[in-house]
C-alpha cells in the first residue's frame, strides 16, 4: 500500500539497510540534551545511529557535535545542497527556456506544411497551462492547420531520455516522485483521475485533456475506510486502440479544408489510448489520483492534439524524438519562472522530480561539461563549489540531487558548513524563503506547534524508511541565527524522528 500522505507530502516509503555501530559515534549520549536522550532511550534506536551539529550561523564553534563528520544518507537535506548551489552559479533570475521553432517558411494562409520542433530546455514547471500558451502563441500568429509531425528535442540534458530502459526504483513506479527527468517534461508527465464513489455507484473521470485517450471503469467496492484507498488500488492497464472516431466538428474543418485543395478528405478515426481501472474501492470515498502512467511522448502528442484542438486548430502528423537543424527558425518561446520561485516549490514542498531536474541544469549550464554526460558535470561542478568554498567532498556521495537515492552521502559537518555559506550569500534572503517554516507551511506546518521553535526555525526535512534528517536555520530567544543539522539512520529510524524536534526546540529556547 502507497499511503496517500506519500503522495501529497512527496515522502519516500523506501528500504535499505544502514547499519551503525558505537564506535562511530564522536560523542556520547551524555553529552546530547536530555529531552533529546530520552527520545531515544523511549524509542529503541541506538544514540549511534544519530549525527549531528549546531554551529553559530555567523561563524564560530560548535556548540554541540555528535558524530558529525560520518557521512549519512540525508534523505531530501540533499536538496539544499542542490538548490544553494544552483542559486550561487546560476543566480535567482535564471529561467529555462521552452522552444517551439520552423522546419522552413511553409506558411500558407493560416496553414503550415513541415515539420515543428518543441525543443525542451529543462524548465522544472512546464505545466499544462505553460504548454498552452505556447500553442496559443502560434494561434495568434495565425496558425490554424498543421501539415506535418512535431519533433521532440530534449538535447539539453545527456542522456536524452534517461526513463527508458531505467530500473523500478520502488514499487511505485506510477507514483509523482518517481517521474525521471528530461529536458522536455511536461507537466511532469501526470495523468490525472478523479473518482467519486457513493453507496452503489464508482464515478472515474479523466481530469488531463489528452485527445483519444478513453477511461474503462472496472472498479468494485470494497469495505475499507477511505483512508486506505489505495490498498486494493492497481496500478491501470493501458491498451493502444483504433477506430477512434474523431470529434464532428474537427473531421468537418478537416474534410472541408481537404476539398478546398482537392486532396484525398481523411478518415474521420484515429489511434488512441484506454486506461482501465480496476481494482477495489470504498464506499463513499472520493479522491483524485495524479500517477505516471503513460508514454512521455505519447503523452504530448494526445495533450497536444486536445489543446489545439481546443483553440479551434487542426493537426495531421506525429510526434518523434529529433533534434532542431541549424537552419530552423523561431516561432515563440516561453521562459519559466525564475530560478528564485522554483527553489520555494523545491525546499517547502520537498519536490524530488523539481531538483532533479535543478541538478540536471547545473550540468547543462556547465561551462566544462563531462563527456560522460549531464549528471557527472552536475557532480563535477557541485564539488568545484564546494572547494572554492573550502568545504571538504570527503565521503560525499551524489546521485541525482533530490535525496531520492539510497547511495547519496553527506556529513553533518558538510552540510552545516554549506549552510554557514549560505547565511552571509548575497542571495541568503532567496535561499532561507524557500525552506519551510515551523508550524507554519511546507512539510513542517504540522510540525512543533506551540513549541519554542514555533515560527523561529526555517527547516528542510528529510524521510525516508531508514533515515529521518533536518537541516536549516533557527533563531533562539536572544534571536542569535544558529545552524542546526541532524540525521538518523537506522533501520527504525522513524521511531526516534521526535528526538529531531527536540534539539531544534533546544536551540529555539536558547539552550537551557
Amino acid at each position: 500500500m502507497r499511503p496517500a500522505s506519500v503522495c501529497l507530502n512527496f515522502c519516500l516509503t523506501l528500504c535499505f539497510p544502514l547499519l551503525v555501530t558505537g564506535a562511530a559515534a564522536q560523542t556520547t549520549a551524555s553529552n546530547l540534551p536530555m529531552p533529546v536522550e530520552a527520545v531515544f532511550n523511549r524509542s529503541g534506536v541506538p544514540v549511534q545511529a544519530f549525527s549531528a551539529i549546531v554551529m553559530p550561523a555567523n561563524g564560530g564553534q560548535a556548540v554541540l557535535v555528535q558524530a558529525a563528520d560520518r557521512p549519512m544518507n540525508p534523505a531530501s537535506t540533499m536538496k539544499l545542497v542542490t538548490t544553494l548551489v544552483a542559486l550561487e552559479e546560476l543566480g535567482p533570475n535564471f529561467r529555462w527556456k521552452t522552444q517551439v521553432l520552423a522546419d522552413k517558411s511553409g506558411k500558407k494562409l493560416d496553414s503550415y506544411t513541415g515539420n515543428l520542433y518543441l525543443r525542451g530546455g529543462g524548465d522544472p514547471n512546464l505545466s499544462l497551462e505553460k504548454l498552452g500558451s505556447i500553442l496559443r502563441s502560434l494561434r495568434q500568429q495565425g496558425l490554424r492547420r498543421l501539415r506535418g509531425d512535431i519533433i521532440l528535442d530534449r538535447s539539453y540534458f545527456q542522456p536524452e531520455r534517461p526513463d527508458v530502459g531505467a530500473p523500478q526504483f520502488d514499487e511505485y513506479p506510477d507514483a509523482y516522485y518517481n517521474v525521471i527527468p528530461d529536458a522536455l517534461l511536461v507537466h511532469s508527465n501526470l495523468t490525472s483521475i478523479s473518482i467519486d464513489a457513493g453507496t452503489d455507484k464508482i464515478d472515474a473521470r479523466l481530469n488531463t485533456p489528452l485527445d483519444k485517450v478513453r477511461l474503462t471503469n472496472h472498479l468494485h467496492f470494497n469495505e475499507l475506510p477511505c483512508s486506505a484507498w489505495e490498498t486494493e488500488w492497481q496500478p491501470p492497464a493501458i491498451e493502444t486502440i483504433s477506430n477512434v472516431a474523431d470529434e464532428p466538428e474537427t473531421a468537418a474543418q478537416e474534410n472541408q479544408a481537404a476539398t478546398a485543395t482537392k486532396r484525398q478528405p481523411r478518415q474521420a478515426t484515429k489511434a488512441g489510448l484506454d486506461i482501465t481501472l480496476s481494482g477495489g474501492f470504498p464506499r463513499r470515498c472520493k479522491i483524485t489520483n495524479n500517477i505516471n502512467i503513460l508514454d512521455r511522448n505519447q503523452y504530448i502528442a494526445h495533450l497536444i492534439r486536445a489543446l489545439w484542438q481546443e483553440m479551434g486548430g487542426s493537426w495531421q502528423g506525429e510526434v518523434r524524438d529529433g533534434k532542431v537543424p541549424a537552419s530552423a527558425m523561431l516561432l515563440t518561446e516561453r521562459l519559466s519562472d525564475p530560478l528564485a520561485d522554483i527553489l520555494r516549490t523545491i525546499n517547502k514542498q520537498s519536490d524530488n522530480v523539481m531538483a532533479r531536474m535543478l541538478y540536471l541544469t547545473l550540468g547543462a549550464e556547465s561551462a566544462s561539461k563531462q563527456a560522460a554526460g549531464t549528471l557527472a558535470s552536475a557532480e563535477a561542478r557541485i564539488r568545484q563549489w564546494l572547494g572554492r568554498q573550502g568545504i571538504s567532498d570527503a565521503g560525499l556521495v551524489l546521485e541525482n540531487g533530490s535525496g531520492l537515492s539510497r547511495a547519496e552521502r553527506v556529513t553533518p559537518q558538510q552540510m552545516a558548513s554549506l549552510l554557514q555559506v549560505a547565511a552571509r550569500s548575497n542571495w541568503y534572503p532567496e535561499f532561507a524563503s524557500s525552506l519551510p517554516v515551523a508550524a507554519m507551511d511546507g512539510t513542517m506546518r504540522r510540525r512543533l506547534k506551540g513549541s519554542p521553535a514555533e515560527l523561529r526555525a526555517r527547516i528542510k526535512t528529510g524521510t525516508l524508511k531508514d533515515a529521518v534528517a533536518i537541516a536549516g536555520f533557527v533563531r533562539d530567544t536572544s534571536d542569535q541565527p544558529w545552524v542546526v543539522v541532524a540525521m538518523i539512520n537506522h533501520e527504525e529510524a522513524g521511531k526516534a524522528k521526535a528526538a529531531l524536534d527536540e534539539l531544534i526546540n533546544w536551540v529555539a529556547a536558547g539552550r537551557p
